[in-house]
């Protein structure tokens, strides 16, 4: 797992977190599409809905599961990546780059350092591999 891009934050249900320009940019990991398989579908946030940290904004169905997008800190939803309803294989595709799936307007965004570095999400995600 040494591709987790070292800028960006992580949430413990593998959402990533980039700050830009007090935007807080925000996707699923690498580890988490992989883990879903092939996307098919994403159900997207809306925009100006008020989300807390940990709810959950989005919806991510592949052919193996449909899986729950939480918001990595609490703020307004300012956008969402309208590509992924034309192409929801760009988060299989580009975790990181076109797949990104909405920004947020964080109330705080000193609440995006809060988040697991890329190492301390290395760790994560090797300890649950562990676990089944």
């Amino acid at each position: 797992m040494s591709d987790t891009p070292s800028d960006l934050r992580y949430t413990k249900t593998h959402e990533w977190a980039r700050l830009d320009d007090g935007m807080i940019v925000v996707g699923i990991s690498d580890y988490a599409q992989d883990a879903l398989g092939d996307v098919v579908f994403i159900e997207l946030p809306v925009v100006g809905d008020e989300v807390n940290d940990g709810e959950e904004v989005a919806v991510v169905e592949s052919v193996k599961a449909a899986s729950d997008i939480y918001a990595p800190v609490s703020g307004s939803i300012a956008t969402v990546n309208e590509l992924l309803d034309e192409q929801p294989e760009l988060l299989n595709s580009d975790p990181y780059g076109e797949g990104w799936i909405f920004i947020l307007n964080p109330n705080n965004s000193e609440d995006h350092q809060e988040l697991l570095d890329s190492h301390s999400y290395d760790e994560f995600c090797s300890s649950e591999e562990n676990e089944h």
